[in-house]
């Protein structure tokens, strides 16, 4: 199965996936390493978080988006396009994919201000 990680280097997981421009894509089953098959790079019109549900998006080629704290918006958003939504504390993508598959992935605490966050790369909204 796809599954998209959220990253703001292409190397560890970003803070917050309704607001990342980058994702890593993995080819993954449970018991097998994950195999990195792609990248995803959204315009800035693209992010989720600001992106509406009723036209294609290049995030729809997953079943499962892994990123750090996301707020029930993002999640609805991604529930919606019938993606899984997963969110970590964990900041290195494929020890989340395994953390995911064993059920051991520490899960992301809800966003205290879910209209008052960075995106990881300076920015507010």
């Amino acid at each position: 199965m796809k599954i998209a990680v959220g990253t703001k280097d292409f190397e560890t997981i970003v803070p917050h996936g309704g607001r990342t421009r980058r994702f890593l894509v993995y080819e993954a089953e449970a018991g097998t390493d994950p195999v990195e098959t792609g990248r995803i790079e959204l315009a800035e019109a693209e992010v989720l978080h600001l992106c509406g549900d009723g036209r294609p998006h290049p995030i729809d080629a997953v079943r499962v988006v892994i990123a750090g704290s996301s707020g029930a918006g993002f999640v609805a958003h991604m529930k919606r396009r019938g993606i899984e939504p997963v969110t970590t504390t964990e900041t290195d993508p494929v020890r989340a994919i395994r953390g995911w598959f064993a059920g051991t992935l520490e899960p992301a605490p809800e966003p205290e201000h879910p209209h008052e966050h960075d995106d990881g790369e300076g920015r507010g909204h």
